[in-house]
């Protein structure tokens, strides 16, 4: 039993990074983070590093009434937001895109979205204002000012044509118009920005926006004389929240000595295969089947199952992300939620197969939080700050139970100079699009 114990610790060892692999990666961040932001080697630079042009943070005193669209994937939702001193009171409505509208025609999409819009105006009794809106939209984009985004591709199941190098505001602004919808957009953002200012709303301290879900990304507030790239306004304040796009780190090559024969096998099946590398190790639409590809590798050598893996357990994908976080919460000695999940999958469920299949789920999700953490780690020291609190957003951060104390743990150790809290935040993609049009219209006086 030791050696059999030894050798699928020798299996799995690939995925263990210790301190000095964690501080290399965390280096390699901070140098794609400068080319990201140089007007020269922006080019080349996977991390792309989009000023967002959002240069302020909300300080309490935004009043008003604002929309905020969210859309981010075959959801899309439309809020009522109602900010008084301090207070925040929402309405909200949650709207399907049906498959022929993602990827049929832009003008057919951005027609049905402000149809929802006129939809949710009359329910609130608002048809005739104009009232302000912050525009989430989560999706690759390249920032042309506050209110002006082009798209940069389409993710998440989403071909519609005529939109991509073109301005998403103007052409909701256009489709807007057809439907004699009024409104007025202020600001156009992405998720990881709206988890910054909702954080930053409860807690001024708060100076970075992670999300850690389906995908990952990350941005942060950065001072103007270090963004090369800068085209807009140079007066107070002198700074600008950049939308690192950080999914993409290691797609030129860079990180290729961490990944493993799980994350090739894994790359294979994707449909952007060599795309966004340290978000497939990260991830929680990955996470499943780098655990997946763990443990073939394991029954091929005979060290799970008795070298007999199932039919079901042979489909790609077979393995959900969720099988993962619900063994991690198991904490119990007879592993009753593996045992289960084995049992759905048609797989045999002997106590040494639920051990096995526990400790490859652990060293998926703790590499997955090392990577996060060394990641920020990057972002932390290029900041220097002492004192920071990072908003956090995203389903595998919210019901993973180790993922949080994982990243409070690997922070300590990559920066122990600096005191860093992690917020989960609340509704950042609503909220916080909402507090961006609203800190625009505080800075504006309109």
């Amino acid at each position: 039993m030791a050696s059999r114990v030894e050798q699928v610790d020798s299996v799995l060892d690939a995925l263990h990074l210790n301190l000095d692999a964690l501080q290399d990666i965390q280096g390699r961040m901070h140098s794609d983070m400068v080319k990201g932001l140089g007007a020269a080697s922006n080019k080349a630079a996977v991390v792309k590093m989009f000023p967002t042009y959002v240069r302020s943070l909300p300080d309490g005193s935004e009043n008003g009434d604002f929309f905020a669209l969210d859309l981010g994937g075959s959801n899309f939702r439309v809020l009522l937001v109602k900010l008084r001193d301090g207070n925040v009171e929402m309405k909200s409505k949650v709207y399907k895109i049906a498959t022929e509208i993602m990827t049929g025609t832009g003008e057919n999409l951005f027609n049905y979205i402000a149809d929802c819009l006129a939809e949710f105006k009359k329910e609130q009794g608002l048809e005739g204002k104009d009232l302000p809106l912050g525009f989430t939209f989560s999706f690759p984009c390249r920032q042309n000012g506050l209110n002006s985004a082009s798209l940069v591709t389409w993710t998440k199941g989403f071909s519609a044509t005529g939109v991509v190098d073109q301005d998403v505001a103007k052409l909701l602004s256009e489709a807007c118009k057809r439907r004699n919808v009024n409104l007025d957009i202020i600001a156009v953002v992405n998720d990881t920005t709206g988890t910054l200012m909702s954080c930053a709303h409860a807690d001024s301290n708060c100076y970075v926006g992670l999300i850690i879900g389906t995908g990952t990304n990350a941005c942060y507030m950065e001072a103007l004389d270090e963004v090369e790239l800068w085209n807009g306004d140079k007066g107070e304040p002198k700074q600008t929240i950049i939308n690192m796009e950080w999914g993409a780190f290691g797609d030129d090559g860079s990180i290729e000595d961490i990944r493993t024969d799980f994350d090739r096998e894994l790359d294979k099946i994707t449909l952007n295969q060599g795309k966004q590398l340290y978000e497939k190790m990260i991830s929680g639409m990955y996470l499943g089947e780098i655990s997946r590809q763990a443990i073939l590798k394991l029954a091929k050598e005979k060290l799970l199952f008795n070298g007999v893996v199932s039919a079901e357990l042979q489909k790609p994908w077979a393995f959900e992300s969720k099988f993962l976080t619900d063994i991690e919460k198991d904490v119990s000695t007879d592993g009753l939620v593996c045992r289960e999940i084995l049992r759905q999958l048609n797989c045999r469920d002997t106590m040494e197969d639920v051990t096995v299949v526990r400790a490859i789920c652990s060293a998926v999700s703790t590499r997955a939080a090392k990577l996060v953490t060394a990641g920020l780690a990057a972002v932390i020291k290029k900041m220097g700050r002492k004192t920071l609190t990072i908003g956090v957003d995203g389903s595998l951060y919210k019901y993973h139970p180790r993922f949080h104390p994982l990243m409070d743990t690997f922070t300590r150790e990559l920066v122990p100079e600096a005191r860093v809290k992690y917020m989960l935040s609340e509704d950042g993609s609503g909220k916080g699009a909402a507090l961006i049009a609203a800190v625009a219209v505080r800075l504006t006086g309109k």
